[in-house]
Formats: C-alpha cells, structure tokens, sequence
C-alpha cells in the first residue's frame, strides 16, 4: 500500500499491547472485543499493510452465471447488437436462458456493454447585467396570498410587485384579479409611482404568465395582451424572460420571499380592504429597510443620495 492510515496505526498499537500484556488487559484497555482482538492477531504478519482492511466481496456466489450462459448472452448480443435489453432477454429464453431480466441487466452492465452517458456540459450562467441609472429595467411579478391569511373563505387576493433593478425600491399593490386587465392597471399606477420619485420606466421585465403575455397561448399566440397594448401606448419595452428560468427575475423573487417572512407569515386579512391597507403600510416599511447591495442604505435614501 502507498498509504498507512490512522486505523492501521492503531491496530497495530493494540497488537503490541496485547502481545505485551494479553488479550484481557488489551480489550479493557482499548475497549475492543477479544474477537476483535484475536482476528487482527490472526492477521498481523509484522507488517502494517497486513492491518488494512480487506474487501468482504465473495469470490464466488453459488447462483452466479455460468460460463455457458456468460457465452450465451455474448454470442446472441453479438448476433444482434442493436436488440434492446428486454427483446434480447426474449431471444435469450428461447435459447434456453432462465434468468430474470434483472440478472441480465446486471450482467450485462459488469461486461461493458452500456457504456456510460457522456457527462452534460455544465451550465455556467452570464455575468447579471447591472443597470446604471434607475428606470432603466423594473422586474414584475405577481405572488399569490397565502390562503392561510385569508380569513374569508372562498376569496383569492394577489399582490402586484415591481422593483427598480438599479434602486431597488418597490412598489406594491393589491388585487382580486390576476389577469392582463390587472396587470395593466398594475403598470399604470407602477409608472405614476416611480415618476413621482423622480424617474420613468424604461423597461419591463416580466415571466412568461398569461396575464402578462400570449407567448405560449395555443390560439392567440399573435395578438398583445392589454399589458402589452398598455406599455407599447406608455413608451414602455416589455422584456420577457426565458421560459421555466425564475432566477432571471430574480431580485422580485427574492423580495417575495422576504414580504413571506416579514409580512404573510405574521398577518391575518379580514376583507380585501383590509388586505390593501395593510400591504400599503407593508409598502412604506420595506422601502425604508437598509439593503446590503445598497451600502446599508433604503432604496428611498438611495435615490436621493
């Protein structure tokens, strides 16, 4: 062996202790059972690559393949090397093969014949694109309300957020609806917001949802949602991610788990009133929290530094 290890050091240890003070003191001593003891004993020739520990694999097993079933399966694979592995388990039973399928396959894979898929090319994401002034792209997304905090049953509320990529400051507003109607009142009041904080949107970046587009609808696939009729009459470029990639929208994502954990998983809605009320002070709060990408300072604080 190249390396001596920790383990055989030890036993080694033990074995001179034993042959020095017997196999009860040793076994007190080092807290090891005398069998355990007497089968290194046995073991130790002087030398400690004779204290490694040894594969515990059977040479042999009674119901192992035998050599003429071993030729079977590689003349008949020869024969047909394009047969899948239960059609050429069916052609080996004709033959006089009596083996499970399972044994087949497992045969099969310790003789080489399937070979191992070639290893995907791992995915290495472009560097994230950062904006240089606010308005520049705002993110949307939607985030359904816990039914949890809805105290009516029966009632579903949604909550429209948009964040600044460069400022990070948010706007939230409440909906009973998630539709494109919603979604383009959503952009109107999101656009007023941000222009009175001193910027206009430039971009909009959304999910592939049907409240935002019809890009994946069967039978409206060429014709704009109201969302995009409402950006296109605002002077807005609508930008959609790609498909089944949330990541790409990922600073709203991120501050939908925060509004989890700061606000849903403390709050109880009453009505939808109440629901908007509440959101709107939620609102206020979360635009004045310090951020780290931010120096420690509140995307409000942020803007006007």
């Amino acid at each position: 062996m190249n390396k001596i290890t920790q383990d055989m050091k030890y036993r080694q240890s033990l074995i001179k202790y034993t042959e020095k003070y017997g196999v009860s003191k040793a076994s007190r001593k080092y807290n090891k059972a005398r069998s355990y003891i007497y089968f290194w004993l046995n073991r130790y020739n002087g030398t400690l690559e004779s204290l490694a520990c040894q594969s515990r694999r059977p040479h042999t097993h009674p119901r192992a393949h035998t050599e003429a079933e071993l030729k079977l399966i590689r003349d008949v694979r020869r024969r047909n090397p394009r047969l899948g592995t239960l059609e050429l388990w069916d052609h080996l039973r004709k033959n006089g093969y009596a083996r499970p399928l399972g044994s087949l396959y497992r045969v099969m894979k310790r003789l080489g014949y399937f070979q191992a898929d070639k290893p995907k090319k791992k995915y290495v994401p472009k560097p994230m694109e950062q904006m240089q002034h606010p308005g520049q792209r705002v993110q949307i997304d939607v985030k359904f309300v816990p039914l949890s905090c809805i105290t009516t049953k029966g009632e579903r509320y949604y909550q429209y957020t948009a964040i600044d990529e460069y400022s990070r400051l948010r706007y939230l507003k409440a909906y009973e609806e998630n539709s494109t109607y919603s979604s383009a009142d959503f952009l109107k009041n999101a656009a007023a917001f941000f222009k009175k904080h001193g910027f206009d949107i430039e971009c909009v970046q959304t999910d592939n949802g049907f409240e935002f587009t019809n890009r994946f609808s069967q039978s409206q696939r060429n014709r704009p949602t109201l969302f995009e009729v409402t950006a296109a009459n605002l002077g807005i470029r609508h930008k959609l991610i790609r498909p089944y990639t949330p990541r790409h929208n990922g600073k709203v994502e991120r501050s939908h788990r925060e509004d989890q954990k700061r606000f849903y998983s403390c709050h109880s809605f009453y009505s939808f009133q109440d629901f908007a009320a509440q959101l709107a002070v939620h609102l206020r709060r979360s635009n004045s929290i310090p951020m780290r990408p931010l120096l420690y300072l509140s995307p409000v604080d942020f803007l006007n530094c």
